[in-house]
């Protein structure tokens, strides 16, 4: 099954026929809101808005394990994100679309990054983060209908929830050679792949960060507003165009990434761990 994940301005999805709305507590905590389970072009999918209805969490209170727990254990194997982003290059214009392949995490450690801990170890292997199969099945349906849609770009998430300086803009177009930049998709892609996820973002650019002399150009939420609505309007055509089409079988190193990457033996679970690591091993 198909999750969406929507970010900024995201909070219900359009011609979504909504049977269930799943109020849920993980070990983890509470997901942002309940969770909608139901029937969009004719599939089955789970719509979560990552910053709630109201948007009352900012990127750095989003409680993102709890948000990957909660939607694997309802039965999804695939998550595609909706996110805002500032871009760091002259191409990548507001009003664009742009497929993530790779991440940059420039965040100052006040998020949960995983679900292991506590006396239960795991490196997952993240080098290539985004699932190449449901990348290859968003750019097959861009295509469909002439959506123009970057691809293999790289995104620098940032704490927030402040803008940026100009200083730190230059730093992740140059030294850290990022495209993006925003201020949710990390840690949720990697815990999407600890949970043995699909997972891919589109990214709605908004503005072009601050990197640019013309002060005019630089991030703000005017220029969030004048140019988000658009975006997303074109991201919302392309996922109905990607929900309509067959989905390509999740790559095995992803649906089994927890396979060679514990260290813990499972006898040294206690009852808790093992009952929700049950849960990412489904």
């Amino acid at each position: 099954m198909l999750a969406l994940i929507g970010g900024s301005g995201l909070y219900s999805l359009e011609g979504l026929e909504i049977e269930e709305q799943l109020v849920l507590d993980t070990p983890f905590g509470k997901p942002s809101t309940a969770i909608s389970r139901g029937i969009y072009q004719g599939q089955s999918i789970l719509f979560l808005p990552r910053h709630g209805v109201a948007h009352q969490f900012l990127p750095h209170e989003v409680n993102y394990r709890a948000n990957i727990f909660a939607l694997k254990k309802l039965g999804a194997t695939k998550v595609f994100s909706i996110s805002a982003a500032g871009s760091l290059r002259d191409d990548i214009r507001p009003g664009d679309l742009a497929l993530v392949s790779q991440y940059f995490d420039h965040t100052r450690g006040q998020r949960q990054q995983t679900f292991f801990g506590q006396g239960l170890s795991a490196h997952i292997a993240t080098a290539n983060p985004c699932c190449p199969a449901l990348s290859a099945d968003i750019v097959d349906a861009a295509s469909c209908i002439d959506q123009h849609l970057h691809t293999e770009k790289t995104y620098a998430c940032v704490e927030g929830p402040r803008l940026g300086t100009r200083a730190e803009s230059h730093f992740l177009r140059g030294a850290a050679n990022c495209d993006l930049v925003g201020m949710t998709n990390v840690p949720e892609a990697f815990l999407a792949r600890e949970a043995q996820m699909a997972y891919c973002s589109i990214c709605l650019v908004t503005d072009y960060d601050c990197w640019m002399d013309n002060s005019s150009q630089h991030a703000s939420m005017d220029q969030f507003f004048a140019t988000y609505g658009a975006a997303l309007t074109k991201a919302q055509a392309l996922l109905a165009t990607l929900i309509r089409s067959p989905l390509r079988d999740t790559p095995q190193a992803i649906r089994h990434s927890l396979e060679n990457a514990m260290l813990t033996p499972p006898q040294n679970m206690n009852a808790e761990q093992r009952q929700w690591f049950k849960i990412l091993c489904l």
